[in-house]
């Protein structure tokens, strides 16, 4: 399922660890960020187009902070590291590849969840998606309007219309040209499996999509295990499917996250809580608190002088892959082709708790 490599941007020389053969502890310098300019100057968010490497066409250069372990080799330092609550990605858990293998099948995911039924979607008119809640208590912002649009949809019209993108976003498109792609309207597929206790008030399709979530992912189920930290902060498993393109603006969440990728590709741009300050973030209140004011795409530094000096480090999940990302951790999202990714929250850490306050948040 992975048709493309990638590799470190930077030398061994040049950071303590080799992200494919981590230490069993994490070293005091991890992970290895680097300025925001470096990085989406290598690589704009706004192009899903890898730039690649001098070498081999096929073997894409990235700024890779994060330990990548093996299932059966490196299980053992993926539990220190997640114990350390720090963030590391996981490859080759036999359990989810089998996920990847059905849902990757020809018709399997179209036969499960077909046209009949219809099921949350969000909509943009272009490639940027931005969570939003209206506070109860604080006026809307002036001029502000709604980023994204929340629409039923079934699974097949989703795919018909991810498939066009494939096949209209050329990957040898080069300069800006993707950009008029950008424009275009978007589609973000969403499928939840459901805690029983919320089920009260749910339709029939979305029970249905439910327990196929939940039948499908049994390694998320409410339970201790190293996936479910916290089986009282299980808050249901949590489905997106992109299209290409689409980019989920950088923001954190206040628990602890499993993001499992079982088709395609999905570029995460991830800094630490203690860049809060240097990300600009819409302020509490806002509808869309917790999130970046600025387009990782087309930064205005004169608008938001501190984005200049903020450090992040970038990942490109795979089918088969799980990131784990601690409380609080940002994280910038973007799909550079047809994907399905599921995620899973178990609990709240407050170990970086105290640098989100500091930013006001």
């Amino acid at each position: 399922m992975r048709k493309r490599s990638y590799i470190p941007m930077h030398s061994i020389d040049e950071i303590s660890y080799d992200v494919f053969d981590c230490p069993a502890y994490p070293p005091d310098d991890y992970p290895k960020a680097w300025s925001v300019r470096d990085v989406i100057n290598n690589w704009n968010p706004d192009n899903p187009i890898p730039p690649p490497s001098v070498s081999n066409e096929k073997t894409h250069q990235i700024y890779q902070g994060l330990c990548v372990f093996d299932y059966a080799k490196d299980f053992h330092k993926a539990e220190n590291y997640r114990l350390s609550e720090k963030p590391f990605v996981l490859r080759n858990d036999p359990a989810v590849l089998q996920v990847v293998q059905r849902w990757n099948q020809p018709e399997y995911l179209l036969k499960q969840l077909g046209y009949k039924n219809t099921y949350r979607t969000e909509y943009s008119e272009n490639n940027h998606f931005m969570y939003w809640k209206p506070h109860k208590r604080k006026p809307k912002p002036e001029g502000w309007k709604p980023p994204t649009e929340n629409i039923m949809m079934s699974f097949g019209d989703w795919l018909e219309n991810a498939e066009k993108m494939e096949t209209h976003f050329d990957d040898e498109q080069v300069g800006n040209e993707y950009l008029s792609e950008n424009q275009k309207p978007h589609w973000y597929f969403r499928l939840n499996g459901i805690e029983n206790s919320l089920m009260r008030g749910v339709d029939k399709a979305q029970r249905e999509g439910s327990d196929f979530v939940h039948a499908e992912l049994p390694f998320f189920a409410k339970k201790q295990s190293f996936y479910i930290v916290e089986p009282e902060g299980h808050r249901g498993v949590n489905c997106r499917f992109g299209m290409k393109g689409v980019m989920a603006e950088t923001h954190f969440d206040g628990s602890r996250n499993m993001i499992a990728v079982f088709g395609g590709e999905r570029r995460y741009i991830l800094a630490h809580p203690k860049q809060c300050i240097n990300l600009e973030l819409y302020q509490p209140g806002h509808p869309s608190a917790r999130h970046t004011a600025v387009a990782f795409g087309n930064p205005d530094y004169e608008k938001f002088p501190h984005f200049k000096h903020a450090q992040v480090n970038e990942i490109v999940l795979q089918a088969g892959d799980v990131l784990y990302l601690p409380t609080y951790w940002f994280h910038h999202i973007i799909s550079l082709n047809l994907n399905y990714q599921c995620n899973v929250r178990s609990g709240t850490t407050h170990e970086y708790a105290e640098h989100i306050r500091n930013c006001g948040q």
